[in-house]
């Protein structure tokens, strides 16, 4: 088993920053991809961006790209989240995943959730 716990959302003003952590425990060898998505009310869960535990490759969904930045310590099993240049539209539960292969875009891929973590912005 593998556990994932996020923190560090809050409520913020659009064009802030917020960096996003998740820390996993466990069977961390089942960790080879590490992919946050996020889900506003009404809406359906939605892939943000993944990366790599071994080689640090990363992916991100055209909405984030420029923006978002994702990355790993592997020293401490935790992956970040930077967000800059929030806007209203980023306002979601944040959710961080895990899966044993190579990462993948779709949420259905990943066995191991967090509990999540609430982002709003304010216009």
């Amino acid at each position: 088993q593998v556990q994932l716990v996020e923190s560090g959302g809050g409520l913020v003003q659009a064009g802030d920053s917020l960096r996003l952590s998740c820390a996993a425990s466990g069977r961390t060898v089942s960790t080879a991809a590490i992919a946050w998505f996020r889900q506003a009310p009404g809406k359906e869960r939605e892939f943000v961006t993944f990366i790599s535990w071994s080689t640090g490759n990363t992916v991100y969904a055209e909405s984030v790209k420029g923006r978002f930045t994702i990355s790993r310590d592997n020293a401490k099993n935790t992956v970040y989240l930077q967000m800059n240049t929030l806007k209203p539209e980023d306002t979601a539960i944040y959710y961080c995943a895990a899966r044993a292969y190579d990462g993948r875009a779709n949420w259905s891929a990943y066995p191991y959730w967090g509990q999540g973590t609430q982002v709003t912005v304010s216009s």
